[in-house]
């Protein structure tokens, strides 16, 4: 789809745990070719609503309206509300999570092609003895692993086993196994948490290569006010629930109830 038509549409979108209001009524616009980063103190429901948009939580109001380009040319529209994550990966949403998901006995590579499982088609006795067509899958396979591996500079560690690397190289990790889905919008969840300023200075960069280079949407959740503001092209921001300020970096610094509610009086 052409940059700046609508990507994802979230319409009056609540979410409760019993009594308790996680999301109250939130309604934005993520557009293609964006990043669009997601703010608000801890416990504000950044994260839920990711786990909405991804198909984890299940809002009891409002809409998730994804659109997509046909083979055709023309525009699609997908609800996620009742959608199962498989199937809005399929769509070509991806999700990395705020606290690290891989697995620690395998490998970079290994852990790569299992963002590549939803791309796999072919049948068990063909995979099993690598021949044929599977052969063949698994080569093309690897070879779009292999760019990802050379995009976020993993070449030094494609064959070790994630759990003895370091936190930084394991969270770039994460974001790559999310990209090997081949997604048109990606979700990060705190990509820069418990990173040192060099390492968020490095995946900072990762996430504007992964947007610019690669051509795929970013919808960002980021505590980094100055990482934010710099690569950022529209904010939302969240309190209580509630979206309380959206729009370019700009404006939102300039919203009086964002810098009550987050950003602080010096913002």
């Amino acid at each position: 789809m052409p940059e700046g038509e609508p990507l994802l549409e979230v319409s009056d979108v609540s979410l409760r745990f019993g009594g308790i209001r996680a999301l109250s009524d939130i309604s934005f616009t993520v557009r293609q070719g964006d990043v669009h980063s997601v703010i608000g103190p801890n416990g504000a429901g950044k994260s839920s609503l990711l786990n909405c948009i991804s198909g984890l939580y299940r809002p009891q109001e409002g809409r998730i309206t994804l659109h997509t380009a046909g083979p055709d040319g023309s525009r699609r529209e997908h609800q996620l509300v009742r959608a199962r994550p498989h199937q809005i990966a399929r769509l070509g949403v991806a999700r990395s999570f705020q606290n690290i998901e891989l697995f620690g006995h395998l490998t970079v590579l290994e852990n790569l092609m299992l963002g590549r499982h939803i791309h796999m088609k072919h049948r068990l006795l063909p995979a099993l003895v690598w021949f044929g067509p599977a052969r063949k899958q698994e080569i093309a396979h690897r070879e779009f692993v292999e760019e990802v591996v050379d995009l976020l500079q993993l070449q030094a560690y494609r064959h070790s086993p994630v759990g003895a690397l370091a936190y930084g190289i394991q969270k770039r990790v994460e974001l790559g196994r999310a990209l090997c889905i081949e997604p048109g919008l990606l979700l990060i969840d705190e990509p820069m948490a418990g990173m040192n300023a060099e390492e968020k200075e490095d995946m900072a960069r990762y996430v504007l290569d992964v947007n610019e280079l690669r051509g795929v949407t970013v919808m960002l959740i980021e505590h980094d006010m100055g990482v934010v503001m710099d690569i950022s092209d529209r904010v939302s921001v969240l309190d209580f629930g509630k979206l309380i300020g959206d729009g370019t970096p700009d404006e939102v610094r300039r919203n009086e109830d964002v810098v009550a509610a987050y950003l602080g009086a010096d913002a």
